[in-house]
């Protein structure tokens, strides 16, 4: 797809080989994006989970959450959970569901803001460093050392040399991590081009929400393509076996965030699992590695 073209509110994006306009201030949603808001990119349902489904599932991984961050505090486990997504990706109500009902003592959320000079003047993890889990701490990371992977060389906040670099050194860092004992997950939260459009639209006219849609996610509508070969590249260089990415399909969120939460909870062996209550992967939604995602 060529870069999208802007004027104003409006863009001319490349959908499926065909020409778009997409007017962000046009509070009628287009009904091209209408058609294929939960179907784009290769989705494989095409209706939402149902929502009493949903909330009983939800509650009992929840249960199951509370069992393992009680064990991790009795072990003195720790956790790290890495976020990473297109805007708009569900990476926060994601993190929100897993998160609900866990001690918020021992269950933090870290979502950074640009680096100060201090910051980026230091070595370019070490912001995230000092953010780690202590004895028994689960914390998960809505967007983390990856910017350099995706937002920052896509929208020019760093060297070309910078991200080569990271891409080089990210998997010795993560292996210092696993070495020292953590569990590290990293999940990549996937979504179709009409389904990132269809959330921009809800956040853009929303007196409760559009204070989250900013300049950078009018841009990032311009680069699908750009951002789908920046993802491709990040997870080809940093998928290993000690620090796999996880890939999940998230044009429905309740589908995504069950998922999600399930492979925390089979990927842990803590006390007093219950492995009915916690149920067998949806293999449509939830894979691992390059050969999981989709080529849109």
């Amino acid at each position: 797809m060529d870069k999208g073209q802007m004027t104003g509110s409006a863009i001319e994006l490349d959908v499926g080989g065909v020409k778009r306009v997409f007017d962000i201030d046009n509070p009628e949603l287009p009904g091209w994006v209408k058609k294929r808001k939960l179907t784009s990119g290769g989705y494989p349902y095409d209706k939402k989970l149902d929502k009493d489904e949903y909330q009983e599932t939800l509650e009992r991984l929840q249960v199951e959450l509370v069992k393992l961050l009680a064990w991790m505090e009795t072990t003195g486990e720790r956790v790290v959970a890495v976020f990473e997504g297109r805007d708009a990706a569900g990476k926060g109500g994601t993190i929100d569901a897993l998160r609900r009902y866990m001690n918020p003592r021992r269950a933090r959320n870290v979502a950074l803001s640009k680096p100060t000079e201090t910051e980026r003047g230091q070595w370019y993890y070490q912001r995230y460093v000092a953010h780690f889990p202590s004895h028994g701490e689960f914390v998960t990371f809505d967007r983390s050392w990856y910017n350099r992977a995706g937002v920052e060389p896509l929208m020019g906040f760093c060297t070309p040399e910078q991200y080569a670099r990271f891409l080089a050194e990210t998997p010795q860092y993560e292996l210092t991590i696993v070495r020292d004992g953590m569990r590290l997950f990293k999940f990549w939260l996937d979504i179709g081009q009409e389904t990132q459009l269809k959330r921009f639209h809800d956040r853009r006219h929303s007196t409760l929400t559009n204070w989250k849609f900013s300049p950078i996610d009018l841009a990032g509508m311009a680069k699908w393509a750009e951002y789908g070969e920046a993802r491709d590249r990040m997870i080809e260089a940093t998928h290993t076996e000690f620090a796999p990415w996880t890939i999940v399909r998230s044009n429905d969120k309740r589908r995504a965030r069950i998922e999600v939460i399930r492979r925390v909870l089979q990927s842990i062996p803590y006390g007093g699992k219950e492995e009915k209550a916690i149920g067998e992967p949806d293999k449509r939604i939830i894979g691992n590695g390059p050969e999981f995602l989709p080529r849109n």
